[in-house]
């Protein structure tokens, strides 16, 4: 039986941490479904507008050879993410776990048996980090 995989993300200024995660999510799945986050959830979210439009997001995803399908993500629902996508494997940061959202959201997949895989972040490379220097490089 084919095992689909599903990851969500930003992706803003797509750099070495995104593909790490993306390729490490290949590997544990046959299928992988990358949903990338709208600006408008971003904005409401983290209160960021991304560099980089949405629409190009969406476009350097789909482009990566790790990743099979790229939906919108414009909500956080992961549940009705599942509903709609029905995946057996869901990968997040490691920054997120034993957090109470995600231990409320491992409880709820365990019940319909989606497994979720915690990825450590690459600490060196972030899309803060570069925004950060783009912006003193602006200054």
């Amino acid at each position: 039986m084919k095992k689909i995989g599903y990851t969500t993300g930003v992706f803003d200024m797509f750099h070495i941490g995104h593909l790490n995660v993306l390729k490490r999510a290949s590997l544990e799945c046959d299928y992988l479904i990358v949903g990338v986050t709208s600006d408008e959830l971003s904005l409401q979210a983290k209160n960021k507008q991304p560099i980089i439009p949405f629409s190009e997001r969406m476009e350097i995803v789909e482009a990566i050879k790790f990743v099979d399908e790229v939906v919108p993500q414009t909500s956080y629902d992961k549940m009705a993410a599942w509903n709609n996508l029905k995946f057996d494997m869901m990968f997040v940061g490691d920054d997120w776990k034993g957090t109470e959202k995600w231990l409320q959201i491992e409880q709820e997949f365990n019940k319909v048996g989606v497994e979720i895989m915690y990825f450590p972040y690459t600490t060196h490379t972030s899309s803060t980090i570069l925004r950060e220097a783009l912006g003193d490089l602006v200054k």
